[in-house]
């Protein structure tokens, strides 16, 4: 199982992690509470995260970048046109 990208849904408390290897096959999907994000990416093998962009995700994007991940926030705009692709 190799992730090369993962889109992370930020919340108050709990997270929801979308991950997919290089030919889109879905190989994870895990909830996890805002004390598991860091600990939980620290274990995974650098790859691309994709945030909605927000107050909050600017910590986010420091946090794990600082992991050696490589992090790109998405204006919220366009996350509504993105999960219509993923769900197709």
């Amino acid at each position: 199982m190799t992730i090369v990208t993962v889109g992370l849904d930020i919340a108050k408390q709990i997270f929801q992690a979308h991950g997919v290897d290089r030919t889109g096959k879905v190989v994870l999907r895990k909830r996890l509470r805002r004390s598991e994000v860091s600990s939980f990416f620290a274990e995974v093998k650098p790859c691309l995260i994709g945030l909605e962009a927000s107050g909050g995700a600017h910590y986010w994007f420091r946090v794990l970048s600082r992991l050696g991940h490589t992090v790109r926030l998405i204006a919220p705009q366009f996350v509504k046109a993105l999960c219509k692709v993923a769900e197709e």
